[in-house]
């Protein structure tokens, strides 16, 4: 079970943006605070902590492999925002490119024959059919809450 520096590389990269999307998710909760709407900043936040895990997962894997674990600069993030739908949006697009980036993990952990980091990451590929769906609900419940129902699915959101 060779652990390559190759794989090591692409996940130690995974890590950055993992923390990268934490970043991007407490920035979007940190907006919603300010707008007086707790319960998407509740949402959001929870979104934060989840990438956060996801990071940390991510390298309690790579020490376990026998690996050196490379913290990378995080890039800074947006933090001016027009609406809950420019958010929500942004948030999906988000998701899709954390659904690209780790099935390039797979494909990449395939190459290298590296079958445990195949296995360790296809519980990732099944987390993000999840949250692109939950993502793109919430586009949808978004768009179709007028400025004054918005209040309602705040609600619903700190609920989570």
């Amino acid at each position: 079970m060779k652990f390559t520096e190759r794989m090591q590389d692409a996940i130690n990269g995974q890590i950055t943006l993992e923390m990268w999307s934490a970043n991007i998710y407490l920035s979007m909760s940190a907006y919603f605070a300010s707008q007086g709407l707790d319960g998407f900043a509740h949402w959001y936040r929870q979104q934060y902590r989840e990438e956060l895990e996801h990071a940390e997962d991510m390298i309690q894997y790579v020490i376990q492999r026998g690996g050196r674990v490379k913290i990378q600069a995080i890039p800074e993030v947006e933090t001016e925002f027009d609406s809950a739908l420019h958010i929500a949006e942004k948030a999906y697009a988000h998701e899709c490119l954390v659904s690209e980036k780790i099935e390039e993990l797979v494909r990449l952990a395939s190459e290298e024959k590296d079958m445990p980091s195949q296995d360790f990451f296809w519980k990732y590929i099944r987390e993000q059919v999840e949250e692109e769906a939950t993502a793109s609900a919430l586009v949808d419940r978004v768009r179709l809450a007028s400025d004054h129902a918005i209040i309602f699915l705040d609600k619903e959101l700190s609920a989570r």
